[in-house]
């Protein structure tokens, strides 16, 4: 269940802010907010900006102008370092496990900023029963499938208020894009987090989302409620 406060007090609360990329201007006056228990789907064919707007609101890339809210503070010059540690979690594109480490490694590199003595979070292994099973092996031997589930998990270890996904789908066998839907729907659904998805897969975007924006040349041309998708046209929006 969502808190009755989440429309009041976005988690993220992102307010006309611009990028440029040499002379490109690539975000155009962007705005968007998402809310604690909510998945928030983020759609656009490849090359519109999805990806340099995650990493502007992660600080990887400054933003030119407007700002960037983040449980009500301004975040908007604040270093990554610092962002994750105020409890946002970033899943990239790719994954960018460390393939030379464990999993149990990788697992405790999400944590690298508590206590020493800070235990990988249990529930990790309930929502991911795989990672249990492979702590000694070394990332760069998991599947693509495994290592999607492990940058997931390694993203949740410090338990975030925001997660932030950039195609988590991507090369990813059926079967296991299947139990990170439910995982991603899973941790929405208890109310604690909000929950932004960049995704190309439009049925697993449509089964998640409670609101979608859709995304081309750097602004939004749609949005609304997940539920408003089909008779929106959105999957006309984004096909190839």
């Amino acid at each position: 269940m969502s808190s009755p406060h989440t429309n009041d007090h976005p988690m993220l609360d992102v307010r006309n802010i611009q990028q440029y990329y040499g002379g490109s201007h690539i975000l155009r006056d962007v705005s968007l907010k998402t809310q604690l228990g909510k998945v928030t789907v983020l759609l656009g064919r490849n090359g519109v900006g999805k990806t340099t707007l995650l990493k502007s609101l992660m600080g990887l890339i400054p933003i030119r102008s407007g700002s960037i809210g983040f449980a009500g503070a301004d975040i908007s010059r604040a270093k990554p370092y610092d962002r994750a540690r105020a409890g946002i979690g970033y899943v990239p594109q790719g994954r960018e496990i460390f393939a030379r480490l464990s999993v149990e490694e990788n697992l405790c590199m999400g944590l690298a900023y508590k206590s020493a003595s800070e235990p990988i979070p249990a529930e990790l292994f309930e929502l991911f029963p795989v990672l249990k099973q492979m702590l000694g092996r070394r990332g760069g031997d998991l599947s693509g499938g495994q290592q999607q589930q492990l940058a997931i998990a390694r993203a949740l270890a410090a338990k975030p208020k925001l997660l932030i996904l950039d195609e988590p789908t991507e090369g990813i066998q059926p079967s296991i894009i299947k139990d990170i839907g439910r995982v991603i729907r899973m941790l929405a659904d208890r109310g604690d987090m909000a929950i932004l998805l960049v995704e190309q897969y439009y049925d697993f975007a449509e089964e998640l989302a409670d609101d979608y924006l859709v995304m081309e040349r750097g602004q939004f041309i749609a949005q609304g409620l997940g539920s408003h998708m089909q008779e929106n046209g959105v999957r006309q929006l984004v096909a190839i």
